[in-house]
């Protein structure tokens, strides 16, 4: 419940206020000097401070008028998305995705503004064994660099709102409504294309988001909690948030405008009508606002829309390292200043990193003349960098600064397990991640003996086994592993739907039997 407080009373005025409102107590005449005195102190003041009260409700008007004018400009172009799914699973946590699964204001409300269409069976009809989950979310229409086709129009949202979606459902401000198909999805920066089949469609153009100011004013527009081309008004709180562990790829926009769920895939615009981010995660111990939003840039957004929509994929940059943040600690050791540089903890073989000489314990202080300082944003840069591209580093070495240059590699999914140390296991619902020295000395564990489970999915088969984040898998089917290529092949190799694991957590060790 909304705590309310009262505001001070009128017949409580502050303490400077009293000499005007009471009369001394010492004489008639006193008393009228000092009323006389008070009123014409009144009598100057209220000429000067009315023009600087109606020219402060002026400012406040137009600039209302100014975030009417630009919500009224991108509307048309703010799409809301409804999504059928089978049995979707999702887990939960603290970082929130405002994507609407679920309807928080219950029966009723849904009622009176969806209808039925929320339901998947008649009224009064026992539920199916297989019900489909209702999704809300939103986008907004794009133009590609090669033109923008006669016959259908792509849609940006997040890939986050038609992951696992049998049916999508595009709704237009006029009424319309068109099933669309996706173009292309990419999980790891959470951007999706999808496409409708008619033309002619107002697209929104995407700012520069490198020159969005902190402070600046932002408009979030989409279809919280099914209500659609809803408007919020905030400013950009921070930029470059990195490393929040919401999407593999991260530099997102930080802002107060309010984005609930349902607003996952709409833009955030600037006041000149760009789009500088799409919305799509907030931080939340309710599942709605509480002030802190997050947008994926447009920059980033713009270089993968690309790709989808020419190829539908996206095709990433890689040198083949494993890089750490240069905590305090870490930065005292290798003689550097704090967040003066990223380190480099491990090189992959055969990588175009180990090609150049790169080594581990080098410092990496510079990209392309710009200063490195955080892992995530040069993870970034190298991703986003076209393979075969010749790129220039800047790197510490005992002491000595020197220039490298690499040709930078093409990331895909055979080199992304042994370059990124990472493997996802569907199946089993555990990711891991090969033993960098600095993860060994954290779990108390031996590089190269084993791999560390990074993340379990809830209610998923090694969830079930009590498997959680920090096990050590030291065996496959009897096969000692050493990275997270070598876990991925040794789930290659085994055969039929069970797998036998080693795990260690602490000093015990124990085998378990996965089966599905």
């Amino acid at each position: 419940m909304m705590s309310m407080r009262h505001a001070p009373s009128a017949d409580s005025p502050p303490a400077e206020a009293e000499s005007l409102r009471r009369p001394t107590t010492h004489g008639n005449g006193r008393r009228l000097s000092t009323w006389s005195a008070g009123l014409l102190l009144l009598a100057a003041l209220l000429p000067l401070s009315l023009p600087a009260s109606d020219g402060g409700i002026e400012s406040l008007r137009q600039t209302g008028k100014a975030f009417a004018a630009v919500a009224g400009q991108v509307s048309p172009s703010v799409v809301n998305i409804q999504t059928e799914a089978k049995n979707p699973e999702r887990a939960a946590s603290g970082m929130q995705l405002p994507f609407n699964h679920g309807f928080p204001f219950g029966g009723d409300f849904l009622e009176r503004f969806f209808g039925d269409r929320h339901r998947d069976q008649p009224r009064g009809e026992a539920p199916r064994k297989e019900p489909r989950q209702v999704g809300q979310g939103s986008g907004f229409v794009y133009a590609p660099k090669s033109g923008v086709p006669a016959d259908k129009s792509f849609i940006l949202t997040n890939s986050h709102v038609v992951e696992e979606a049998d049916k999508i459902l595009v709704r237009l401000q006029d009424g319309r409504e068109f099933e669309a198909k996706v173009t292309g999805r990419d999980p790891k920066s959470d951007v999706a294309v999808i496409e409708i089949p008619t033309g002619g469609l107002p697209p929104l153009a995407l700012a520069d988001s490198e020159r969005l100011d902190i402070g600046e004013w932002v408009i979030a527009v989409g279809n919280p909690f099914g209500l659609g081309h809803t408007v919020t008004v905030g400013v950009v709180s921070a930029k470059g948030r990195t490393s929040l562990g919401i999407n593999d790829y991260e530099d997102f926009i930080q802002t107060d405008a309010a984005i609930n769920p349902g607003n996952s895939g709409g833009p955030l615009i600037n006041l000149d009508a760009g789009v500088v981010g799409m919305n799509t995660a907030i931080v939340s111990r309710s599942g709605g606002y509480m002030g802190v939003g997050f947008a994926i840039p447009s920059n980033l957004i713009q270089a993968v829309a690309e790709q989808l929509i020419a190829t539908g994929d996206v095709t990433r940059g890689y040198l083949g390292i494993v890089i750490q943040q240069l905590t305090p600690d870490l930065a005292q050791s290798f003689g550097m200043a704090p967040r003066q540089g990223i380190l480099v903890a491990q090189v992959s073989p055969d990588s175009p990193a180990a090609k150049a000489g790169l080594r581990q314990g080098d410092v990496i202080v510079g990209h392309e003349g710009q200063p490195v300082t955080d892992v995530g944003a040069f993870r970034n840069r190298i991703a986003l960098t076209p393979p075969g591209q010749v790129t220039r580093l800047t790197l510490v070495r005992d002491g000595h600064e020197q220039e490298v240059s690499l040709t930078v590699g093409t990331l895909t999914k055979d080199v992304l397990a042994a370059a990124e140390g990472t493997q996802d296991a569907t199946a089993l619902g555990l990711s891991v991640q090969t033993l960098t020295p600095q993860l060994a000395e954290q779990f108390q564990a031996m590089p190269g003996e084993g791999v560390v489970v990074t993340a379990v999915k809830p209610d998923s088969i090694a969830a079930r086994v009590g498997i959680e984040a920090g096990t050590i898998i030291l065996q496959v089917d009897h096969k000692p592993v050493s990275s997270a290529a070598d876990f991925k092949k040794a789930l290659d190799q085994s055969t039929g739907k069970r797998v036998l694991l080693l795990l260690r957590k602490g000093d015990m060790q124990q085998f378990v039997v996965l089966s599905w």
